[in-house]
């Protein structure tokens, strides 16, 4: 890959993670209730955690959004963002594996479907699976373009002697 549209391509994955963090955070922080049940329907917490969980998710996400569409401390933010998908996604596959019929709540309210309706983990993992990718890129290349990172430190986005 040409080392100068790299930066350039990492500023696209990271507007993009910015945005689901972004998007996720927001169809969660206006009912945190519901984002409570969302979290205890996988039934691994206990009740009163999973309320506190369900709470403070959407402000985690929401600040993951806005720390990566300024592009400050990225590498660090991309860390987190991997390890919170790998969190979903074995939620995601335990659910899965015990029978659970929940919609994930990834995007918006969750908990238990009604009966009938069929849950769709396998694109739901699919979908994390490709979000996590994102944030790997972003481990091993945060440096991109237009970033508070790059403006703190002064160093040039590409090198110039290439």
């Amino acid at each position: 890959m040409n080392r100068k549209l790299l930066p350039w391509l990492g500023l696209v994955v990271r507007l993009g993670l910015a945005a689901v963090w972004l998007y996720a955070g927001a169809t969660k922080v206006g009912d945190l209730a519901a984002s409570g049940r969302a979290v205890h329907a996988y039934q691994v917490l206990p009740y009163d955690v999973s309320v506190v969980v369900g709470a403070v998710l959407p402000f985690v996400e929401l600040a993951l959004g806005v720390l990566l569409l300024l592009g400050l401390a990225t590498r660090l933010v991309a860390g987190v963002s991997a390890a919170l998908l790998v969190v979903f996604i074995a939620g995601i596959i335990s659910a899965w594996s015990r029978g659970l019929a929940i919609d994930c709540g990834c995007f918006g309210t969750g908990g238990a479907l009604p009966p009938g309706q069929t849950p769709s983990y396998l694109p739901e993992i699919l979908r994390d699976l490709g979000f996590l990718a994102l944030a790997g890129f972003l481990l091993i290349w945060p440096r991109t373009a237009v970033s508070v990172d790059g403006a703190l430190t002064g160093e040039p986005v590409e090198d110039e002697d290439e």
